[in-house]
């Protein structure tokens, strides 16, 4: 199945690929022919990228028979794994029942209020040396966010690096996975990254600023530049 992260969204949003609600994510993801009791994996073709942002959002309306494929689709060919060039039809009358977990998604003013934020762009996007790619949004970052990005967590081949080497990405950036966290980034793909990571890593209490930098960025919250 295809699942298109900006087609199963709220679409009234001025903001990109933000949640939908949970009874039009159910009806999206019905049509893809997905069960309640569908075991899912997700993948994607850059080796790890928007596939946590597919896992996260199943996970938020609270289907928990889903994985990440390690490395995607760019490891499983170049492992020679075989492939289905044609088109897969959805089988016809399959339901789905989402139950919203509200306390995986953060708004701007629980990232605001939260102790520890953590934010997956690249360190360049984080100090606001570089302008952001969407018109209207400042450079820089939210004030007492640490930037662990989300590179620094995977292989060359996209693939996730030991967990030891995963925890210690947070901790040599100040974050303590044993304590509430928001994830976030530019518009909630990569955030979803780290969330995955953090659930590897066993840490209980974790939500994702699902506005993220795009929103916090346009508004008129105070943010900061420089830092690591």
């Amino acid at each position: 199945r295809y699942f298109d992260i900006d087609a199963i969204a709220d679409t009234s949003s001025h903001l990109p690929h933000m949640l939908p609600t949970a009874d039009q994510f159910a009806k999206m993801v019905g049509e893809l022919g997905v069960r309640d009791r569908s075991q899912i994996v997700c993948y994607d073709t850059a080796g790890l990228f928007s596939a946590a942002r597919c896992w996260w959002m199943f996970k938020v309306f609270g289907h928990d028979k889903i994985a990440v494929l390690d490395g995607g689709l760019k490891k499983w060919l170049a492992e020679g794994r075989p492939v289905d060039k044609n088109a897969f039809v959805p089988p016809t009358n399959e339901s789905f029942a989402a139950r919203f977990r509200p306390e995986m998604v953060a708004s701007m003013q629980q990232a605001s209020e939260a102790p520890q934020v953590a934010d997956a762009r690249s360190a360049a996007r984080f100090r606001g040396e570089e302008p952001e790619p969407r018109a209207g949004v400042r450079p820089g970052h939210i004030p007492h966010a640490r930037n662990v990005h989300y590179a620094s967590l995977l292989n060359a081949d996209g693939t996730f690096k030991p967990k030891s080497e995963i925890a210690a990405c947070f901790q040599n950036q100040g974050i303590d996975i044993n304590n509430p966290i928001v994830t976030s980034c530019g518009s909630g793909v990569t955030a979803a990254i780290l969330s995955l990571a953090l659930t590897e890593l066993g840490a209980k209490e974790h939500a994702l600023y699902d506005g993220s930098w795009t929103e916090w960025g346009a508004s008129n919250r105070p943010y900061r530049t420089g830092g690591a």
